[in-house]
């Protein structure tokens, strides 16, 4: 298996969630969510996030409330757990949502 796709436990998830202000931990998965000016510009932020997700075959659950996006972050090929690449795929997430 690959490094980035082992099981995390609790405490390194807790431990690497302080590097990501607003994740939080909870129902085997990260979460945060994201407020937009409009349901257009949250659409187009998911359509930007695509391309990544797809390079490194890891895709979120994404919720659209309007204006606002919730990401859920677990590994469903782990049996539904949290994986360092969850923490890639919020990474990605910070960058293209600081760069809007």
């Amino acid at each position: 298996m690959e490094e980035d796709l082992r099981i995390l436990t609790e405490d390194e998830i807790e431990k690497k969630l302080k590097d990501f202000p607003g994740w939080e931990y909870r129902d085997n998965k990260i979460t945060k969510k994201f407020q937009f000016g409009s349901f257009d510009e949250a659409v187009q932020f998911v359509e930007k996030l695509a391309p990544f997700s797809n390079r490194i075959d890891h895709h979120p659950d994404v919720h659209i409330y309007y204006k606002k996006i919730v990401f859920d972050l677990q590994r469903f090929s782990v049996g539904g757990k949290v994986t360092p690449r969850d923490f890639t795929v919020a990474s990605e997430i910070e960058r293209l949502f600081a760069a809007k």
